[in-house]
């Protein structure tokens, strides 16, 4: 895998949340592969359970996700209510792709059952986890400039999106990431005062 453009911090720092996105990448498509590849091998889970699982869409498969989520919406919206999430989907659609980020329950199940101790914890340490392996790629993503935004369809789509991709009964679905090269910028961002936020002690 080739070197990421930018340093950690650097893309951390300019991660946003881009929704002026094309269906444009600087980078090949392989590139992207190995991005996922190599976020999912080495982020970190607990009791290194890896429990997260991720699926990316190109092309038309990416194009056929965002029409029937189009088509999932429209079914539960009000008509007259349903422009401002039209121009979302046709948002979302206008990327390259998307990445899809599933955790395994039937993971998940064993490893409350091995260990019952610390059966409630579990299920929140897979969070975790799927949010790291989210920001994770996004900042990879990010540094290699594309822009990236995170959206939540679920459940709504759940049960479509298993049955299009022929996806395991035991992948729950937590969240979509759409990409693509950046055709908008992100407005300005507010930060709270780190003092605020973050405490030392010597």
């Amino acid at each position: 895998m080739e070197t990421l453009e930018k340093d950690l911090f650097t893309a951390l720092r300019e991660r946003r949340s881009i929704y002026g996105i094309s269906k444009e990448s600087p980078i090949s498509d392989q590139s992207i592969q190995e991005i996922i590849e190599e976020t999912v091998k080495h982020t970190p889970s607990a009791f290194n359970n890896q429990t997260t699982r991720v699926v990316l869409l190109l092309g038309e498969q990416h194009n056929k996700l965002w029409d029937f989520t189009t088509e999932i919406l429209k079914a539960d919206i009000p008509s007259e209510q349903f422009s401002s999430t039209q121009e979302k989907m046709n948002g979302f659609r206008n990327g390259y792709g998307t990445v899809l980020f599933f955790e395994d329950q039937s993971i998940i199940d064993s490893f409350m059952k091995q260990y019952p101790s610390y059966q409630e914890h579990f299920p929140i340490w897979s969070q975790q986890t799927n949010g790291m392996h989210q920001l994770v790629i996004w900042m990879a993503l990010e540094a290699e400039g594309l822009g990236v935004n995170l959206q939540h369809y679920n459940p709504l789509i759940d049960e479509r999106v298993k049955a299009e991709w022929k996806l395991p009964e035991s992948w729950k679905l937590i969240a979509q990431m759409p990409f693509g090269k950046p055709s908008a910028s992100a407005g300005e961002k507010k930060f709270n005062p780190v003092q605020e936020r973050i405490k030392v002690f010597k």
